[in-house]
């Protein structure tokens, strides 16, 4: 049993983890959930929505307690490596919200010192289990479009109020999500191209990025702007025998407030939210088909986990890519950085 004490009880953890969770309870059980007296002050009302769970303010009584073997970091990124370390220090296996260092030095000491106690680190990268991501990855996977020529990823906003916006981050913030899809789908570039600026702040912020990955012939792009008026693709996928679109779902972050744990839905998307498949098959014909959108669970991270830490299976989430996550992550932010004009 994975029994877990979470630090932080922001919309991370009330939204991409306990709503999962709760769907395992035959492998992971929630003992605490820490947060600072100070961020209790006032907000204790949404602590009596999991009656099952010990909140705390004493970070020793999660850190020596033997029953817990899972600490799930949910802090600011800043204090990432610090909950981090303390846990490892402490032989607790751990999970930690991305960015899971802000450097890629940072993030190899951490699994160098989990290696070193024999225990687990692993970033949760969960949107590798992002329904579209899901999806492409079967179609992918099928061989049907054959060899793949380009796959364009893609979170476009429309979005004028970041005129306003200063401060770099959002490649830590947001960026960090599909360049891991990317490398976790297809592993280590060849090469990485950079065009990371702002189109109304450059030199100042970081909130217009265009980063091309090479596989051999193949390229993938990661991309975002905040000045895309019409839906765009999430994915659009071209390969030698097909071509293949997956619309933009929205995200669990757009669930309306309301009081009492938020309730994830895991039935079957309707058509409307389907992927548009294309294709040459083997006998000549032209096929054009929707297919299937599948179904979002984040819970799938503390399946591999409970699988690593009990049955020594490997991490979904590999060291080696989590370290070129952030080397592409800290090279684009110093692009950004140099974009004056």
């Amino acid at each position: 049993m994975l029994n877990v004490a979470y630090i932080g009880f922001g919309n991370s953890v009330c939204r991409y983890h306990l709503p999962y969770v709760e769907r395992r309870k035959d492998k992971v059980n929630v003992k605490y959930i820490y947060r600072r007296t100070e961020d209790r002050i006032g907000d204790e009302e949404r602590e009596t929505w999991y009656p099952d769970i010990e909140f705390t303010s004493d970070i020793d009584q999660v850190m020596n307690d033997p029953e817990v073997n899972l600490i799930v970091v949910n802090t600011p990124d800043a204090f990432h490596t610090y909950y981090t370390k303390m846990a490892l220090e402490h032989g607790k296996n751990v999970l930690c919200e991305k960015p899971f260092a802000m450097t890629a030095k940072e993030a190899q000491e951490m699994f160098n010192l989990a290696k070193e106690k024999g225990l687990v680190a692993m970033p949760n990268q969960n949107r590798r289990f992002d329904a579209d991501m899901a999806t492409v990855r079967k179609v992918i996977e099928s061989g049907v479009l054959g060899d793949l020529v380009e796959v364009e990823s893609h979170y476009d906003y429309y979005r004028p109020s970041v005129a306003d916006r200063k401060g770099f981050g959002m490649l830590y913030g947001l960026a960090v999500h599909p360049i891991d899809q990317i490398i976790g789908q297809f592993g280590m570039p060849d090469k990485v191209m950079y065009d990371c600026r702002s189109i109304d702040n450059p030199g100042e912020s970081d909130d217009y990025y265009d980063i091309d990955f090479y596989y051999g012939a193949m390229k993938a792009i990661v991309k975002t702007s905040f000045y895309v008026k019409l839906d765009y693709p999430r994915f659009i996928v071209h390969g030698k025998k097909g071509s293949f679109l997956m619309p933009a779902l929205g995200h669990q972050s757009n669930l309306a407030n309301k009081p009492g744990p938020v309730e994830i839905s895991f039935e079957p998307l309707e058509e409307d939210k389907w992927g548009t498949l294309s294709y040459i098959d083997e006998n000549g014909n032209d096929i054009t088909k929707k297919i299937p959108t599948e179904v979002q669970d984040y819970g799938k991270i503390y399946d591999n986990l409970y699988d690593v830490i009990f049955n020594g299976a490997e991490k979904v989430v590999k060291d080696e890519e989590v370290v070129r996550v952030l080397q592409v992550i800290e090279e684009a932010t110093k692009v950004a950085k140099e974009a004056k004009s």
